[in-house]
């Protein structure tokens, strides 16, 4: 039983991740960790800080890309509940162990490129109408 639900389980992330949709997908590398700071030299930008906690720190960047917020987490608790939270104003989130990266989807798979980490993204507002 444990095999067919990760068979399934596998199945479901391939087809999320789109591979196979086209020929060669992309390569995505293994996930980066450490400091915000390392990341964002990873993906070169100068992080423009605007939270520096314990719990966590977050910074605005831009390089090639494009613009994006950068923020990495003491837990893995609070990383999920802050993406959890912010995900009902939409966007698209490119998460990784204890860091996150917020931006345009084009940026997101940009940057995925080079952290690795999984896409998720929030709640699309546009089909909700008043």
């Amino acid at each position: 039983m444990r095999l067919t639900h990760a068979v399934l389980g596998a199945a479901a992330v391939l087809a999320l991740a789109g591979c196979g949709a086209g020929g060669e997908g992309e390569k995505v590398p293994p996930t980066a960790s450490g400091s915000l700071e390392s990341l964002a030299a990873e993906v070169r930008c100068k992080p423009n800080m605007q939270t520096d906690a314990d719990e966590i720190r977050q910074a605005i960047c831009r390089n090639g890309d494009g613009k994006f917020i950068l923020a990495t987490f003491a837990t893995d608790r609070g990383q999920r509940e802050w993406i959890n939270d912010a995900k009902d104003y939409g966007g698209h989130y490119l998460v990784g162990r204890k860091w996150v990266a917020v931006g345009d989807d084009g940026v997101v798979q940009a940057l995925r490129g080079t952290l690795g980490g999984d896409v998720e993204t929030g709640t699309d507002h546009h089909a909700h109408s008043g």
